[in-house]
């Protein structure tokens, strides 16, 4: 079993506004949906595991939420994808995108579409997303 690593990248200084809100990560992984889903909990943060981008494109359309964490690879589409539905769908929030690619040029990508943070596989992962949340 792979151990996951995380450090966070962040793009925009108003990262705080998703704390204490309803949280959404989806992630072809459900090892770390769940190791996620521990962690966030244990920050007071409310989150919710997908591992497809159609059901949280589903659920975003019937209740508020606040940030949606998203890994690049994803069961049925690319995590892009599913961040170019949610930027487009009309609804606001915070979008996390997770990536094992230390591209530089990706990460730049990801911000100008509108990504607050790249969580990058590798690092202190828990202390960085403490300081996010």
């Amino acid at each position: 079993m792979e151990v996951v690593a995380l450090s966070v990248s962040s793009v925009y200084d108003d990262h705080r506004e998703v704390r204490g809100m309803q949280v959404i990560h989806v992630d072809n992984s459900g090892f770390f949906r769940k190791v996620m889903q521990v962690f966030l909990k244990e920050l007071g943060v409310q989150c919710e595991g997908f591992d497809r981008g159609e059901d949280v494109l589903d659920v975003i359309g019937t209740r508020k939420v606040s940030c949606v964490i998203t890994g690049l690879e994803l069961a049925d589409m690319s995590g892009e994808e599913l961040i170019r539905q949610l930027l487009f769908s009309g609804h606001s929030m915070t979008i996390i995108a997770v990536t094992g690619s230390k591209d530089d040029e990706r990460v730049q990508t990801l911000a100008e579409l509108g990504v607050k943070a790249t969580i990058q596989k590798g690092g202190d992962w828990k202390e960085k997303l403490r300081e996010y949340f």
